[in-house]
């Protein structure tokens, strides 16, 4: 084609129109390069892609290492196959957690992809200057106690339409225009944890638990104990070879009856059902043991700021044992799913009309299905429930609500593996391996490996409801590993004399007397000391007494051992250095920040007998472990998408979690934001 030149102005030299096509294609060329390389999350219409979507599934505790739990190994094998075409469609390697390796330390780091230092969570429960350390100062679950933008954030900015199912750190919701549901102990909203009703014979057992029975050990009750009265006023109940027992169950405000009954004829005192009703005229299940009812409709009682509100719920029943002589113990599952814990509210009747109630993990923190062998059955139940819950959510956010951008945690795989039933048994670096035969450790493997394949499945229906343009990335928070000894930090400062406590009678729960009180040990790592006393608002001391006091401190840890003459401490930081040393936020630390060895773990709680080393019911943990060189602590990470290399093994050794958010960002060709500390995975064809 020839052009015309005349129709242009000649003012010394001559413009031709294809300078003008080069000078576009240039443009175009430069903004596709900055586009891809994350300087800029625009580009002009005319060539502009369709938005990456993104499915960021993060099970909670999904333990990953080259040794004992080689899930990609596992995959190869054809034991994982949904995890195998992910690893196929993309790259995956090892990452491990940061200090504390507690969970909303690294969720943060995750969904901010910076340390402690920047984010703020140090912890779950943490304190903080100026505030009182008698009860938590700062919620690390809270989305209000980080300090930054999560990257939710940042991809609302982007144009994306987020929905976030289960985030600790989501709640209260920041999001404008997607969705969120029910966070995790952000202290958004109603959320009613499991009870467990057990029979009250005395303070053995009360007195055993102490704070444990409590959420988080100092929050809402998570077993009662209730006594059984002759029953009275019951309408045609079930006939019974032995005079019938009542009992009234009340927990967040919703009440019914249980009806206990002897149904054996056997001339003996065998008590075996139970009856339950709402008003001792209709009963809605009669169960025995480890048997569970249907759900029923219940009318629930939250109370916020003095205002208590009726919350339309549902709640489910297992009768976990019963004795022959009346002794019961039942679980009450309430649905963890109502209006007031779904943003926006409206999107809650579309969720309960597809989905029913939920129940969004087993068990709870402290774990409570640990005291009795009936207990696991009823763990694994509630397990199986939540897995059913958590899979078919995948679709109905999908199809009901149409995110661009979808995170999703679900808590249960860090519950089995911190439970008493599994870790310290399969992994030999416990010191119970040897507790059982190799055909018990057989069938408990098998168990484990369960679990895995029920994430394997949640994987498969995320793979089924996305499309070639998205980015799926499997990752975790962190690992666990054996838990062998329990190390009763309080109990050594009282018998040092620095922390006065007595133990209430009636409760089991100690009581502190702070003002003289001048050093104690608060979760997860954290030790304070103030030799004037811990009382009031909490201020940094300082001053030779100070140094004194905190120099015997680090003495007295450092000198610690067991009776088998193993020293549980493995790393103390001054507050001054935890910055440096650790990426964590020095005004939310305590003076001393401490790690123990594998295999130990910190405990708060006090006794009598100030016995410093016990051995706990739990059998895996992951709390103040330096997780770098411990493989049981690490976690998997496979991201798959547009742009990402197809089967590329990272390797054995592990990155920081800090690396994963920028590696996303790249995938989704969005700006990684500026306080991003990790750096971007080498994983990209066209290496952006």
């Amino acid at each position: 084609m020839k052009f015309n030149n005349e129709i242009y102005p000649k003012r010394g030299w001559v413009i031709r129109p294809y300078y003008y096509i080069v000078s576009l294609l240039l443009l175009m060329v430069f903004l596709g390069v900055m586009c891809m390389r994350g300087r800029i999350s625009f580009l002009p219409f005319f060539f502009q892609k369709p938005h990456v979507k993104l499915y960021w599934f993060i099970p909670d505790g999904m333990r990953a290492d080259p040794d004992l739990f080689n899930i990609f190994k596992w995959a190869n094998e054809g034991k994982l196959p949904n995890i195998k075409k992910l690893m196929d469609r993309g790259s995956y390697g090892y990452s491990y957690p940061n200090f504390p390796s507690h969970t909303p330390t690294n969720f943060a780091t995750l969904l901010t992809g910076s340390y402690p230092e920047i984010n703020g969570i140090n912890d779950g429960p943490m304190r903080t200057l100026g505030k009182p350390l008698n009860s938590v100062a700062v919620g690390g679950f809270r989305s209000t106690s980080r300090k930054i933008p999560a990257v939710w954030n940042f991809l609302e900015e982007a144009g994306h339409k987020v929905a976030l199912i289960s985030i600790p750190g989501s709640t209260p919701p920041e999001i404008q225009k997607g969705l969120v549901i029910k966070g995790r102990w952000g202290g958004w909203g109603a959320d009613f944890a499991a009870i467990n009703f057990e029979s009250d014979r005395g303070l053995g057992q009360r007195l055993n638990q102490g704070r444990s029975t409590r959420l988080f050990f100092f929050g809402p009750q998570l077993t009662q104990y209730i006594k059984a009265s002759p029953a009275v006023g019951w309408s045609n109940p079930p006939k019974s070879y032995s005079a019938p027992l009542e009992i009234n169950i009340n927990g967040w405000g919703g009440e019914f009856l249980g009806f206990i009954y002897d149904s054996s004829n056997d001339s003996k005192e065998n008590y075996d059902r139970i009856a339950f009703s709402k008003n001792k005229i209709n009963t809605f299940a009669v169960l025995g043991p480890g048997q569970w009812s249907q759900w029923e409709p219940i009318l629930l009682k939250w109370t916020v700021d003095a205002t208590t509100n009726d919350i339309q719920s549902n709640i489910k029943i297992a009768v976990v044992k019963i004795d022959s002589d009346g002794f019961f113990r039942i679980r009450v599952l309430y649905d963890n799913l109502n209006e007031t814990v779904v943003f926006p509210g409206a999107a809650y009747s579309i969720i309960k009309s597809e989905m029913g109630p939920m129940v969004d993990f087993v068990d709870n923190f402290p774990p409570q299905l640990i005291y009795y062998d009936e207990d696991k059955k009823i763990f694994l139940d509630e397990t199986n429930l939540s897995f059913s819950w958590h899979r078919r959510i995948i679709s109905t956010v999908i199809n009901k609500f149409s995110p661009d951008v979808i995170i999703h945690d679900i808590y249960t795989p860090n519950q089995v593996l911190t439970s008493r039933w599994w870790m310290g048994y399969i992994d030999p670096q416990s010191a119970r391996y040897n507790m059982v035969s190799e055909i018990k450790r057989g069938v408990l493997w098998q168990e484990v490996k369960q679990i895995y394949k029920r994430l394997d499945g949640l994987v498969g229906e995320i793979l089924k409801n996305t499309d070639q343009n998205s980015c799926i990335v499997l990752s975790s928070d962190h690992g666990n590993i054996p838990l062998d000894r329990n190390v009763n930090l309080n109990n050594l400062f009282a018998k040092k004399g620095w922390l006065k406590f007595k133990i209430d009678n009636k409760t089991g729960e100690p009581i502190i007397d702070w003002k003289n009180s001048y050093v104690i040990y608060l979760k997860m790592a954290h030790i304070y000391i103030n030799p004037e006393g811990l009382s009031g608002d909490y201020i940094r001391s300082s001053g030779s007494k100070y140094d004194k006091l905190r120099n015997e401190v680090i003495r007295e840890l450092l000198s610690l051992k067991d009776d088998g003459g193993e020293k549980p401490v493995s790393n103390i930081v001054r507050w001054e250095d935890v910055k440096e040393l650790l990426h964590m936020d020095p005004d939310r630390s305590g003076d001393l920040v401490i790690a123990n060895k594998p295999g130990y773990g910190w405990n708060e709680e006090m006794s009598q007998d100030l016995t410093v080393f016990t051995t706990p019911l739990i059998t895996g943990y992951k709390q103040a472990i330096m997780s770098k060189g411990v493989p049981g602590m690490w976690t998997p990470f496979i991201i798959a998408g547009p742009g990402i290399k197809k089967n590329k093994n990272l390797g054995d050794i592990p990155f920081p979690l800090i690396n994963q958010l920028p590696t996303i960002m790249k995938c989704l060709r969005v700006k990684i934001p500026d306080h991003t500390q990790g750096r971007s995975l080498p994983i990209f064809t066209d290496g952006r």
